[in-house]
C-alpha cells in the first residue's frame, strides 16, 4: 500500500505535532507491507506569513527532525514538495475541475483566513487543491490524516473521481488513514490546541531540553488551586488542565511500569487527591526520556548538513520519476500532447 503524508516547515516541532502524526509516520514505515512517501510541504507553508531567509534552513530542520525521530531514507522516501515541479503543475489541471463552491466550504480556509486577516491570499483558498495534487501525483493508495484534514481529503477523492469520469481512470481514490491520536492541548490555555502562537511556554518543542521541559511542566495549567502541592477539593477542581497532562502522560506511556503509573494518577486526579508535586516531575522526566535518542541523532545530524541535503535530493530523484510519468499520462489524456 503506498502511503504518503507531508509537514510543513514552519518552526520547531512540538510534541502535539509529534503523537498526532509523526509518531504514526515511523511505525507505518516500519511495517514491511506499507510503501511511504514523506514530503516537507514547503509550498503549503508560503501561505502564511513567513521570513525568506529563515525559510532554507526550517526545511533543513524539519528534514533533520524526521530523520532523528526514526524515519529511515532506506524504507521511506523522504522529499521537499517544490523540488518536483509536477505538484504545481497537476494542481493548475486540477483547478479546470474543482467547483469554486467545493473550495468556499472548506473550514480549515475559514480557520486561517481569520487568523491571518492582513493575508488572506489565493494560496490559502486553494490550498486543498495543492493537497490533491500531492497526495494524487504519486497515485497513493493511503494517507495518514487528523480528523481536521479529513474534508481536504474527501475534496481529493472527489477531485479523483470527477477526472476519471470526464478523462478516463488514472487516480486511485485514497482513503484516509485514522489513527486514534491524542488531542494535545495549550499548557497555558487547555482549552485551545496546542500550537506555537500561544507563546513559548504554552506547548513543548521535541528539541527543548530536559531542563527546559521540566520548568514548562511546572507552571502548566492543571486544576485551579492545584498548583501547590496536591489538587483542591472536587467542588473547586476545573479538570481541563489537569485532563490535558494526564492525556499527555498517558500518550508517552509505554512500558508496564508507565501504564500502571497513569492509572494510578487518573484514579487520584478524579477523586481530587493527584498531588501535582509528584506527577508534574514525573510527567516531565517521562517525555525527556523519550526523546532522549532523539536529542543524541539530532545532535549528530547538526554536524553533517550534507547529508540531510542528500537525503532530500535522492528522494526528489525518486519522487521525479513517479510525478513525470504520472503528469505525462494525465496531459496525454486531457489533451496536451500533440
Amino acid at each position: 500500500m503506498r502511503i504518503l503524508s507531508g509537514i510543513q516547515p514552519s518552526g520547531e516541532l512540538h510534541i502535539g505535532n509529534y503523537l498526532g502524526a509523526l509518531k504514526n509516520w515511523v511505525k507505518l514505515q516500519n511495517d514491511s507491507k506499507n510503501e511511504c512517501w514523506f514530503f516537507v510541504a514547503d509550498y503549503h507553508s508560503i501561505t502564511e506569513n513567513y521570513d525568506p531567509k529563515e525559510k532554507p534552513k526550517e526545511i533543513l530542520n524539519l528534514t533533520a527532525d524526521l530523520l532523528s525521530l526514526g524515519l529511515n531514507p532506506e524504507k521511506s522516501v523522504i522529499f521537499q514538495q517544490s523540488q518536483i515541479p509536477g505538484h504545481a503543475d497537476l494542481t493548475w489541471i486540477f483547478n479546470t475541475i474543482t467547483p469554486l463552491g467545493e473550495l468556499e466550504r472548506m473550514t480549515q480556509y475559514k480557520d486561517k483566513a481569520a487568523s491571518q486577516k492582513q493575508n488572506i491570499n489565493v494560496g490559502l483558498f486553494d490550498y486543498p487543491v495543492l493537497m490533491a495534487a500531492d497526495i494524487l501525483i504519486y497515485k497513493s493508495d493511503a494517507v495518514p490524516v487528523g480528523e481536521d484534514q479529513v474534508q481536504h481529503l474527501e475534496l481529493t477523492r472527489e477531485i479523483a473521481r470527477r477526472f476519471n469520469d470526464k478523462f478516463g481512470k488514472v487516480f486511485p481514490e485514497p482513503k484516509p488513514l485514522l489513527t486514534e491520536t491524542p488531542r494535545i492541548m495549550s499548557l497555558t490555555a487547555p482549552d485551545k490546541k496546542m500550537s506555537k502562537s500561544g507563546g513559548e511556554k504554552s506547548y513543548i518543542a521535541i528539541s527543548d531540553s530536559p531542563e527546559v521541559i521540566k520548568e514548562k511542566i511546572k507552571t502548566a495549567v492543571s486544576d485551579a488551586g492545584g498548583d501547590n502541592g496536591k489538587s483542591p477539593s472536587p467542588r473547586l477542581r476545573t479538570t481541563k488542565g489537569g485532563d490535558n497532562l494526564l492525556v499527555i502522560f498517558n500518550a508517552f506511556a509505554e512500558t508496564k511500569e508507565e501504564k500502571s503509573d497513569y492509572s494510578n494518577y487518573k484514579r487520584y486526579h478524579e477523586d481530587g487527591t493527584l498531588k501535582y508535586a509528584e506527577f508534574k516531575p514525573a510527567l516531565a522526566e517521562l517525555i525527556a526520556n523519550h526523546f532522549a535518542d532523539y536529542r543524541k541523532k539530532r545532535a549528530e545530524l547538526s554536524e553533517n548538513p550534507d547529508y540531510v541535503k542528500q537525503v532530500l535530493a535522492d528522494g526528489a530523484a525518486k519522487a521525479s520519476a513517479i510525478a513525470s510519468k504520472t503528469l505525462l499520462e494525465v496531459r496525454t489524456k486531457i489533451g496536451l500532447i500533440i
